[in-house]
């Protein structure tokens, strides 16, 4: 079956504009233009956007989601089962957050006693799966499964007062890290400070602190460019103020 751009946005539940700007980019070009200069779609662009909107789904953007569709290696049924199991992740995860404020509900009612631990459950395993799917097969290779299976299990066991905690002096921490980094010198008071936080934050997560892991965390947030993106997107140079900071505090040179 054929469609214009009006039946299949109505399909879809996309609007026309997107369509057309998706024909624009050349993300999705119609099949062929009608006579009367319409866009038609067929079946292997039905196929195409029903593949683009589960990857938009997903967070990624429009130029990587070309990428993936046009490669060489791209195979329709393997995107579909690696989508499929990201969806279930998300399914597992919404189920637990509903869960939580079932709990929550029952409990403002009366109906249930709820634990501190439960009450952050649901957070705690979304810090998880996020960390797992920005940075979890590097840390895995770098640090070990044993370490990262550790520190995951530090995470789901947090009190409400060590989440508290946590997050107080992750945001203590980039607050000093901004101050410092306008003086310009790694090696200032402020900057140690910053370092000193910065080592009782990463604390919460690892089993064991040691000054050579924070160097090579510190290494590493210069080095891999998703970790220096995170820290120089508002402040650029950041990352490689906070290694040198780092490196300052524990003594082991750059």
């Amino acid at each position: 079956m054929e469609y214009t751009v009006q039946k299949l946005a109505n399909l879809a539940g996309v609007s026309t504009r997107t369509l057309r700007y998706y024909d624009e980019i050349g993300l999705l070009k119609p099949a062929r233009i009608s006579s009367s200069g319409y866009r038609i779609y067929g079946k292997n662009e039905i196929d195409k956007l029903q593949l683009i909107l589960f990857y938009r789904e997903l967070g990624i953007n429009l130029e990587s989601i070309q990428d993936i569709i046009t490669s060489s290696s791209f195979e329709r049924s393997k995107a579909l089962k690696e989508h499929h199991q990201k969806l279930l992740g998300k399914r597992k995860q919404l189920d637990l957050l509903i869960a939580n404020v079932d709990k929550t509900i029952k409990s403002i009612e009366g109906g249930i006693t709820m634990s501190d631990r439960e009450k952050f459950e649901g957070f705690k395993k979304k810090l998880i799966d996020d960390n797992e799917k920005k940075y979890g097969k590097e840390i895995r290779e770098k640090y070990g499964e044993e370490a990262v299976n550790i520190s995951n299990s530090k995470i789901k066991n947090m009190t409400q007062e060590e989440y508290a905690r946590v997050t107080r002096i992750e945001k203590d921490m980039f607050e000093a890290l901004e101050t410092a980094f306008e003086t310009g010198d790694a090696a200032s008071e402020l900057a140690k400070k910053a370092a000193d936080l910065h080592r009782q934050w990463i604390s919460f997560y690892w089993d064991t602190y040691t000054k050579e892991a924070h160097a090579g965390v510190a290494r590493m947030y210069v080095d891999d460019e998703r970790f220096k993106a995170y820290y120089d997107k508002e402040k650029p140079g950041i990352a490689e103020f906070l290694r040198d900071a780092i490196l300052i505090y524990t003594g082991i040179k750059l």
